[in-house]
Order: structure tokens, then C-alpha cells, then sequence
């Protein structure tokens, strides 16, 4: 009797065990990036290179929508702020702009009639409540891949006020959770400046407010900044595999290719995005991997 209730127990840990486990893989599942598998399953890719991903940049009007979803983009990013008049409500446009054509609910409506993924950027806390109802509102349950964007750290040279990071991630915690979080950092850029790039103290601030969350996480960084910045950023992929990098660069800023180079030749091509001109972002697909 006495080596049967053990064999049971031997049993029941292995059965409990293996379920614990399950749940994991499901869970981990849950908190994935999905975009490229999103436009893989598409036959959009031709594989696991975050650098095939195409980018509308600024989709802020009726015009620039159509555009987009027409286009050749995978990614549809636009602006979201509060109407400056009457009434009140979540309107597609960047400060100074205090106005627009389309309003958040017409916007998702047109995107979520195709096969197009959307970044929606926030600049100020007071359009991330009602935006995120009307979220849930129009797309329920989004097949395609959705982000959501907010600066919520000081960065190099940036001058304008992040959003406070506690309110911001309580208040996008309940996203479904294959949602991804662009999280990024306020930063500016002048020619001929010396720029020192992300810092030690940036990165490990940011993985602090990032550690505790189920999320995806894509950091967005200025291109502009990279050349100095490697050892951090690279640092920072390493502390989960739900966090990847997504460069931009802003009108007017300077960069080599070899900046990118760096990071493209030695990181996971899977977990760098380019919102870049096509130009740029071409160069890099078609550049061998070892060149440095």
C-alpha cells in the first residue's frame, strides 16, 4: 500500500508538473511579438527580418489613411490627441495641431477593414482613456497587430515632458495581451552637437518599469543616437526575449548606415524594426551581414 500512494504521488507531481508547464508555454504565447508571423502568414515576408516591414509615418488625415492603406506599408502609425473644441473626443492629429479631418473612431474603423498593422501614438495622457475605450469599442478582438506608443522617460536631449510612466502603463495594463507596448524616451537632436547617446542610467530606468510587465515591448530609438548607445541597447534586449528595438529618425537628423550595420550585424534581425525611408531601410535588407 505504501509504494502504491507513493507511485501516486509520483503521478500526480509529474501530471501537475507537465500541466504547470503548459500554461506556461501558453502564457509566454500570449505576451509574444506577433507582428512578423502576422505578415508571414500573409506571404508578405519573405522571412523572419523585421527590416521587410514596411512604415506610413504620420497618418494623420482622410488623405494620408488612404494612402496608406492602399500603399505597399505593412505598419500604419498615426497621432492621437484630444480635440481642441467641441466636442471632446480622440482626434488623429500631432501637436501643435489641436484638430483633424478623422477622428480615432473613424480611423480604426478604415484600418481594421484590411490586412494593415497600427501604431497609435500618444502624446499626452488625456487622449490614452477615452482612445483605449474606443479601442476595445471598434476592435474587440484585432487579428492584426496593434501598438501603442508613448514616451514615459527623459532621453538624450529631449526637452519635452514625457508621459508619467505609472499612469501610462495602468492604464494600457489591460490591453489584450498579444498587444504590443512601444515604450520610448523624450530625445532631441542638433547638428554638429555632440550627442552621447541612451546612458547606463536610461536603460537600466527603463528595464525597471518593464520588468514587471506581461506585455511585448519595442523600445522605439533615434537613429541618431545609436552610434554610441550599443552596449546599453544590446544590454537591454538581453533582459527578455518579449522586448525588441524599433528605429526612426527625425526630419533633418544625420546617421550612417554603418550605425545600423552594427546593431543589424550583430543582433536577432527578428527583433530590430526601421521605420525608416525606404531608401535606407532597403540598404540594410540587401547589405551582406558582415560588412562593418
Amino acid at each position: 500500500m505504501g509504494r502504491w500512494r507513493l507511485t501516486a504521488r509520483v503521478f500526480f507531481f509529474f501530471l501537475f508538473s507537465a500541466f504547470i508547464f503548459v500554461v506556461f508555454l501558453l502564457f509566454a504565447e500570449t505576451m509574444r511579438d506577433r507582428t512578423i508571423e502576422y505578415f508571414l502568414n500573409l506571404n508578405q515576408l519573405t522571412g523572419r527580418d523585421a527590416a521587410e516591414i514596411r512604415w506610413s509615418h504620420a497618418v494623420n488625415s482622410r488623405h494620408a489613411l488612404t494612402q496608406a492603406l492602399t500603399g505597399p506599408s505593412h505598419m500604419v502609425e498615426a497621432d492621437v490627441i484630444l480635440r481642441g473644441g467641441d466636442p471632446r473626443e480622440p482626434v488623429m492629429a500631432h501637436p501643435p495641431d489641436t484638430d483633424s479631418d478623422i477622428t480615432l473612431r473613424e480611423w480604426l474603423q478604415e484600418v481594421k477593414h484590411h490586412q494593415k498593422g497600427m501604431k497609435l501614438d500618444f502624446k499626452s495622457l488625456e487622449a490614452v482613456g477615452p482612445s483605449l475605450v474606443l479601442l476595445e469599442e471598434v476592435l474587440p478582438e484585432p487579428s492584426f497587430p496593434v501598438w501603442i506608443n508613448a514616451d514615459i522617460l527623459c532621453g538624450p536631449g529631449g526637452k519635452a515632458q514625457p508621459l508619467d510612466p505609472e499612469s501610462f502603463l495602468s492604464a494600457v495594463s489591460a490591453l489584450p495581451a498579444h498587444t504590443v507596448l512601444s515604450l520610448g524616451w523624450t530625445t532631441g537632436w542638433t547638428p554638429a552637437a555632440d550627442h552621447p547617446g541612451y546612458s547606463w542610467d536610461m536603460v537600466h530606468q527603463m528595464q525597471d518599469r518593464c520588468r514587471p510587465l506581461t506585455h511585448a515591448v519595442t523600445f522605439p530609438v533615434r537613429a541618431a543616437l545609436l552610434g554610441r548607445s550599443f552596449s546599453q541597447l544590446s544590454w537591454l534586449l538581453q533582459q527578455s526575449d518579449r522586448y525588441s528595438l524599433t528605429v526612426w529618425t527625425g526630419q533633418g537628423d544625420e546617421f550612417t548606415l554603418q550605425d545600423l550595420l552594427l546593431y543589424r550585424n550583430q543582433l536577432d534581425h527578428s527583433r530590430i524594426y526601421y521605420d525608416l525611408p525606404d531608401s535606407v531601410r532597403t540598404e540594410l535588407i540587401v547589405t551582406p551581414r558582415d560588412r562593418s
